[in-house]
C-alpha cells in the first residue's frame, strides 16, 4: 500500500496506460539519502511488469535486462564517495522507458547532468601511488574491489560492448591515471617547466596511442597563432599542471557521455512501437560540506528548483483544482516559495550570470568576482549573506546563500577556470592523432582546433559542423548546466509527476540509527511536512463520478441506477449522510469528482468491504443449505437402497438353496442355444433384402445425381451468361459514369471559364472607371492648377506692372534730382538691383513665388505626361483583354460544339443500353421460367422419392429395433453364461487343483508304499512271519485314493462339457453380435443417405431386472 515504492510505481504505470500520459518520477533527497539504490528498485520493477512474455532462449539477452544493467555500468564512471556517502553518484540522470500501447517494454534512453570530474579508478594494489585516486576515498567499508569490477564487465557484456570497446574504456582510465603522475618542474631563470620523469608521459601516450613527443611537446609549448604566424608559447610549472589536470578531465567527461550514447543505443529497441514513456529521475541531493565549490552550488540550484517544482505540484496546483471543481476554499500560502533564491542564481545580474560575464573580463579573478556579488546584493538580497567564520573542519567561504535545506557557505576559488574549461588546443590536436577506429578518436572528432580551421581555410572549405575549440560566442560550463536543466524542467513539466522522498537516517553511515532532528529537519525542508498540513485541510482523495458510481454502488443500489454519474453519486452521498453512515463534512462534490478528506477514503472502503460480506455470507448460507439438502436426499437414498438390497440378498439365499433353481440356471443356456441357428438365418435372409433394397437406392440415387450434375451445369452456364451480361452492362455504366465525369468536368471547365470572363469583363470595366474617374480627376486638378496659376500670373503681372510704375517714378524723380535719366525697362527675370530694403524684400518674394510657379508647372507637366503613359498601359491592357475575352469565346464555343457530340454519344449509348436491357431482361426471364418448371418438376420428383425412401427407411428401422433387442437379449443371456462360465472355471481351477494335489497325494503313497512293502518283507525274513494287517491298511489306503481320483476326473470331465457347451453359445452369440453391428452399419450408412437418422434413430435404455 502507499506510500511503498513499488505503490507509487505502479501507480505510475496504472496512469499512463489510463491516462495515456507521460509519466516520470521524482527519486529526490539528501545525498546519501539512498536515491541511487531506489532507483534500481523502480527499473527492475519497469522492466519486470513491462517484460515480453513467452518463454525466451536463456542464452538470450533480453531489452529488460539491459536496461536493469545500464546502471551498474554508468554508476562505475559516475559514482564517487562523499562525506555522507560511501556510493554517491556524482552526476544526475534521467532514465526513459519507454512503452507501446499494451504497456509492454519496448526501449530506452538515458540522459546525463551535471557530471563531476573527479572519480576513482585502480590500476594497482597499491593505489595511493596515484595522485588523482589517492585524494579521494580509497577504500569502502563492505565493498570488494574485485567482485565491483566483475558486475561492471558483466554490464558490459549485457549491453553487448565489444571487446575492443571494453579495452579502450580501460586503457583511457589507465591512461588518465597516469596522467595524473606525470610530474613537471621550473627551469631556472626562465618562465618554461620540463618534465622530470619520462615514466609516465610513455605509459599515458602508449595507452592513447599517440607519439609521446608530440604530446608533451604540446604540453610544454603550445602552438599559439599571432596575426598570422605560429609561435610556441611558454608554460610555467602551474600551467602545465593545470593544462593537464583540464586535459585529463575533458577526456572522462567526454569518456563518460560516449558511455551514455554507447548504452542508448543497445537500449534503443523498437523506437517505431514507443508510444508512452516514463522517466526516473536520480539526482545528487542536496550537499552542505565543509568545502562547497562550483559543483555544489550547481547541485543546490537543481534541488531547489525540483523543490519548487514539488511545491508548485503539491500546494499551488491542489487549491487551483479546488477552485477549478467549485469547492469552497481560501487560498492558504504554506510559505515555500523558493523563487527568490532560484531569481538570485539564474536571473541577470544573478550568481551564475556575473559569472559568465567575468570570465570574458580582462584580467578578471575569483576575488573580483567575489567583491562585484557582495556590492550586488548584499544587505539588497534576503538570501545572498556574508560568510560567517569557519568552525572545526570547515574551510574558508567567500559568501554564503540561504537555501530551503539551509545556509550553505561557499569558496569561490578556481570558479572561472571552471566556468571556462579552457583546453590546451595543441595537446588535443596530438590526442585526435591516435587510431580513427578506437574511442580516443571518436571523443575528439567534433572538436575543431585551431589548427583544424586553418587546414579548412587553405583548402578553401568552412568547417560546418563540431564545436569550436574558442567558440565566437564563447559557452561556458554555466551556459551548458542551464541549457540542460531548462531542457529537464521542461520534460518534467510535460509529464505527470510522482514524489519518492528519501531520507537519511543519520550521517555516521550506521544502520538502525535514527537521528530524529536531522529526519524533522529533512521533512520541514522536503515540504512533506507541509503536505500532511494541506492534506488535513484540504481533500486529498478525489474520484471522478463515474469511478465512484462504479465502486460504491453496492452501498447505494437504487440510487445508483440513475444514468448520469453526477446525479447517481451525489444521490448515492446523500442516502449515506441521511443514514448517518458518513458526515457532510467529509466530503465535497466538484464538477468532474467528489473530494474526499483524508481518511474518508478509508471508511468508504470498509463500508463496501462490509456490504460485501454481509452479501457473501446469504451466498454462503444459501450454498450451505443447498448442500445440506442435497446430503440429506443422499442419506435417504442411501437407506432406501440398503433396504432394496437386503430385500434383494434374502431373495436370493432363498434361490440359491432350492434345487430345482440351481437346476433352471444350469439348463437354461442349454436350452436357448438351439434357437440362435434359425434366428441368424432369418435375420441375414432380412440382411439380404435389405442389401438389395440399398443397392436399387443406390442405382435411383446416382441417376438423380446424374440429372442434379446436368441441372447444375445448365444452371452455371446460365449463370455464366448472365454474369457476361452483367459484366458488359457494368462496363457500358462505367463508360457512361466516365463520359457523365468528364462531361460534368468540361462543364465545369466551361463555367469557370465564363466566370473568370465574367470577372475580367467586370475587372475591366472597374479598372477602365477607375481610369477615367482618375483622368477626370487628373483633368479638372489640371485645369484647377491651371487657373490657379493663371490667376497668380495674372496677380504677379500686376505686381510686377505696379511694381514697374513705382521704379519709373522712382526713375524719373532720381533722374530729376541727379540730372541723368537712363532709360529703365526691367525685365521679370532681372530684378536684382533694389533701390531700397523694401523693394529688395518685394523682389525677393516675387522670385519665389515665379520659382514655385514655375515648379508646379513642371510638376503639372510631369504628372500629364505620367497620365498619358497610364491611359496607354490601360489601352493596351484592354487590348489584351479584349484577345484573351476573343480566345474565351472561341473555347466556349469549342467546348459547346464537343459537348454537344458528347451529349448526343451519350444519347445514344443509353438507347443502346436500354435495348441491351430489355433483351437481356427477356432473356432473364425466359431462362429464370424454364428453369423454375424444369426445378420444380425435379423437386416433385425428389419429394416423392424421398417420401418412399422415408417410409422404406421407417420400415428398416422398425426392423432394426427388433432386431437391436432380440441382440440385447442375447447379450443379457451371454452375460448370464460369461458369468456361469466364469464359475466353472473357477471350479475347474479348483478341482484341477485338488487333482494335482490328490495325484502328488498319491505318488508319495505309493512311494511310501513300496518303502513300507520293502520294510515288510525284510522284517517277514527276518522275523519268518507276515505282517498282513499293515498290509491290508495300505492296500485300504491305496483303494480309497483311487476312487477319490475317479470321483474328481468324473466332476473335471463334467465340467469341461460344460465349458465346450458355454463356448459353443458364446461363439453363437458373438455371431449375432456381428451380425447387429452390421445391421447397425446398413442403418446408418441409409440414414446418413437420406440426411434424417438422428431424427429415426432412438437409444433404447438397458432394463435393469430385480429378482422378485
Amino acid at each position: 500500500m502507499p506510500p511503498h515504492l513499488f505503490a507509487v510505481s505502479d501507480e505510475a504505470f496504472r496512469n499512463m496506460l489510463h491516462d495515456k500520459k507521460n509519466q516520470s518520477m521524482l527519486i529526490t533527497g539528501e545525498s546519501g539519502a539512498g536515491k541511487t539504490e531506489n532507483t534500481k528498485k523502480v527499473i527492475s520493477y519497469f522492466a519486470r511488469i513491462g517484460g515480453s512474455s513467452g518463454d525466451k532462449n536463456k542464452q538470450e539477452i533480453s531489452l529488460e535486462d539491459q536496461v536493469v544493467q545500464a546502471n551498474p555500468a554508468i554508476e562505475a564512471f559516475g559514482n564517487g564517495a562523499t562525506v555522507r556517502n560511501y556510493n554517491s553518484s556524482r552526476f544526475g540522470k534521467f532514465i526513459r522507458m519507454h512503452f507501446d500501447t499494451k504497456g509492454t517494454l519496448v526501449g530506452g534512453d538515458i540522459e546525463h547532468y551535471l557530471l563531476e570530474k573527479s572519480h576513482k579508478l585502480f590500476l594497482e594494489d597499491d593505489v595511493r601511488k596515484y595522485s588523482f585516486v589517492s585524494q579521494a576515498e580509497i577504500t569502502v567499508p563492505g565493498m570488494n574491489d574485485e567482485e565491483e569490477w566483475k558486475t561492471t564487465d558483466r554490464a558490459f557484456d549485457v549491453m553487448n560492448f565489444s571487446v575492443s570497446e571494453k579495452d579502450d574504456l580501460y586503457k583511457l582510465c589507465a591512461a588518465i591515471m597516469h596522467m595524473g603522475e606525470m610530474r613537471f618542474k621550473q627551469k631556472p631563470r626562465e618562465e618554461q617547466a620540463e618534465i622530470e620523469d619520462m615514466k609516465s608521459a610513455t605509459l599515458a601516450s602508449k595507452l592513447f596511442g599517440v607519439d609521446e613527443e608530440k604530446l608533451i611537446g604540446a604540453l610544454l609549448r603550445p602552438r599559439v597563432k599571432v596575426g598570422v604566424e605560429w609561435v610556441c608559447k611558454g608554460q610555467n610549472q602551474q600551467q602545465v599542471e593545470w593544462s593537464v589536470g583540464a586535459l585529463a578531465k575533458a577526456v572522462y567527461s567526454r569518456l563518460f557521455n560516449w558511455l551514455i550514447k554507447r548504452c542508448n543505443k543497445t537500449l534503443q529497441g523498437n523506437e517505431e512501437l514507443a508510444v508512452y514513456y516514463i522517466g526516473v529521475l536520480d539526482i545528487a541531493g542536496f550537499e552542505i560540506f565543509d568545502r562547497n565549490s562550483f559543483e555544489q552550488i550547481w547541485i543546490n540550484f537543481v534541488n531547489e528548483k525540483l523543490q519548487q517544482f514539488f511545491n508548485h505540484h503539491m500546494f499551488v496546483l491542489e487549491q487551483e483544482e479546488y477552485k477549478r471543481e467549485g469547492i469552497a476554499w481560501t487560498f492558504i500560502d504554506f510559505g515555500l516559495d523558493l523563487q527568490s533564491c532560484i531569481d538570485l542564481i539564474e536571473k541577470p545580474l544573478g550568481i551564475i550570470s556575473m559569472l559568465d560575464e567575468e570570465c570574458i573580463v580582462p584580467k578578471a579573478s575569483d576575488m573580483t568576482y567575489v567583491d562585484k556579488l557582495t556590492t550586488q546584493h548584499l544587505g539588497k538580497h534576503p538570501n545572498f549573506q556574508k560568510a560567517k567564520p569557519p568552525k572545526g573542519k570547515q574551510a574558508q567561504a567567500h559568501f554564503a546563500i540561504v537555501h530551503y535545506a539551509g545556509v550553505v557557505r561557499y569558496n569561490a576559488e578556481h570558479w572561472l577556470d571552471k566556468n571556462k574549461d579552457p583546453l590546451n588546443d595543441s595537446a588535443v590536436a596530438v590526442l585526435k592523432t591516435s587510431d580513427k577506429k578506437g574511442i580516443l578518436y571518436a571523443l575528439w572528432e567534433e572538436y575543431v582546433t585551431d589548427v583544424d580551421r586553418e587546414e579548412s581555410a587553405s583548402r578553401g572549405k568552412q568547417q560546418a559542423g563540431g564545436r569550436r575549440g574558442k567558440a565566437a560566442s564563447f559557452l561556458t560550463v554555466s551556459t551548458m548546466y542551464r541549457e540542460s536543466l531548462t531542457s529537464l524542467m521542461a520534460m518534467l513539466h510535460s509529464t505527470q509527476p510522482h514524489f519518492i522522498r528519501c531520507i537519511i537516517p543519520n550521517e555516521k553511515k550506521t544502520s538502525g540509527l535514527i537521528d530524529a532532528p536531522l529526519v524533522l529537519n529533512q521533512l520541514t525542508c522536503n515540504g512533506v511536512l507541509e503536505g500532511i498540513r494541506i492534506c488535513r485541510k484540504g481533500f486529498p482523495n478525489r474520484m471522478l463520478y463515474a469511478e465512484f458510481k462504479y465502486r460504491y454502488a453496492i452501498l447505494a443500489a437504487e440510487q445508483a441506477r440513475e444514468k448520469s454519474p453526477r446525479k447517481a453519486s451525489e444521490a448515492m452521498l446523500k442516502k449515506l449522510v441521511d443514514t448517518d453512515v458518513i458526515n457532510v463534512d467529509n466530503f465535497k462534490t466538484g464538477e468532474t469528482k467528489v473530494f474526499f478528506r483524508a481518511g474518508m477514503l478509508a471508511r468508504m472502503e470498509e463500508l463496501r468491504d462490509e456490504a460485501i460480506s454481509k452479501m457473501l455470507l446469504a451466498l454462503q448460507t444459501r450454498i450451505r443449505w443447498f448442500l445440506a439438502q442435497k446430503c440429506f436426499k443422499r442419506l435417504t437414498m442411501g437407506d432406501e437402497m440398503a433396504a432394496l438390497i437386503q430385500y434383494n440378498v434374502r431373495q436370493w439365499n432363498k434361490l440359491h438353496s432350492w434345487q430345482w433353481w440351481r437346476l433352471f440356471q444350469r439348463m437354461k443356456p442349454m436350452l436357448k442355444g438351439m434357437r440362435p441357428r434359425a434366428e441368424v438365418e432369418m435375420l441375414e435372409n432380412r440382411l439380404k433384402e435389405v442389401e438389395d433394397s440399398q443397392a436399387a437406392l443406390n442405382e435411383e440415387r446416382k441417376k438423380l445425381a446424374e440429372e442434379l450434375s446436368k441441372k447444375n451445369n445448365e444452371l452455371d452456364d446460365v449463370k455464366g451468361s448472365l454474369e457476361r451480361e452483367r459484366a458488359a452492362a457494368n462496363r457500358r455504366k462505367k463508360e457512361m459514369e466516365e463520359l457523365n465525369k468528364s462531361l460534368r468536368e468540361e462543364h465545369e471547365a466551361k463555367e469557370l471559364m465564363e466566370w473568370k470572363a465574367k470577372e475580367t469583363e467586370r475587372e475591366r470595366e472597374r479598372e477602365k472607371r477607375e481610369w477615367e474617374d482618375r483622368m477626370n480627376g487628373m483633368r479638372m486638378e489640371q485645369e484647377k492648377y491651371a487657373a490657379v496659376s493663371q490667376l497668380e500670373k495674372d496677380s504677379l503681372a500686376k505686381q510686377i506692372s505696379q511694381l514697374n510704375g513705382q521704379m519709373e517714378s522712382m526713375a524719373a524723380q532720381k533722374k530729376e534730382q541727379s540730372g541723368y535719366l537712363p532709360s529703365l525697362r526691367l525685365p521679370i527675370h532681372s530684378l536684382t538691383i533694389p533701390s531700397s530694403p523694401s523693394q529688395e524684400m518685394a523682389n525677393v518674394d516675387l522670385k519665389d513665388k515665379l520659382e514655385q510657379a514655375a515648379l508646379k508647372e513642371e510638376r503639372m507637366q510631369e504628372m500629364q505626361e505620367k497620365l498619358k503613359e497610364d491611359i496607354n498601359l490601360a489601352e493596351e491592357k484592354a487590348l489584351q483583354e479584349k484577345k484573351l475575352k476573343e480566345d474565351a469565346l472561341r473555347a466556349k464555343k469549342k467546348v459547346e460544339s464537343e459537348l454537344n457530340k458528347l451529349a448526343d454519344q451519350l444519347l445514344m449509348l443509353k438507347n443502346q443500353q436500354s435495348t441491351v436491357d430489355a433483351e437481356s431482361k427477356r432473356k432473364k426471364e425466359g431462362q429464370t421460367k424454364r428453369m423454375n418448371y424444369r426445378r420444380d418438376e425435379d423437386f416433385a420428383e425428389l419429394k416423392l422419392k424421398a417420401i418412399g425412401d422415408a417410409n422404406l427407411i421407417v420400415k428398416l428401422q422398425m426392423h432394426i429395433r427388433q432386431l437391436i433387442q432380440r441382440i440385447e437379449e442375447l447379450e443379457d443371456e451371454l452375460d448370464n453364461e460369461m458369468k456361469m462360465r466364469l464359475k466353472l472355471d473357477r471350479q475347474r481351477n479348483e478341482t484341477q487343483e485338488a487333482l494335482d494335489s490328490l495325484n502328488e497325494k498319491f505318488a508319495e503313497t505309493d512311494g511310501e508304499l513300496v518303502a513300507q512293502k520293502h520294510l515288510n518283507r525284510e522284517r517277514g525274513e527276518t522275523v519268518g512271519t507276515p505282517l498282513l494287517p499293515t498290509h491290508s491298511f495300505i492296500h485300504f489306503s491305496y483303494h480309497n485314493y483311487r476312487r477319490n481320483y475317479r470321483r474328481n476326473h468324473s466332476l473335471a470331465s463334467h465340467i469341461l462339457l460344460i465349458s465346450v457347451q458355454c463356448n459353443t453359445s458364446h461363439y453363437t452369440i458373438y455371431e449375432l453380435s456381428l451380425l447387429r453391428r452390421k445391421c447397425w452399419r446398413t442403418m446408418l450408412f441409409e440414414c446418413s443417405k437420406q440426411g434424417s437418422h438422428n431424427n429415426y434413430i432412438e437409444d433404447q435404455p438397458l432394463k435393469m431386472m430385480i429378482i422378485d
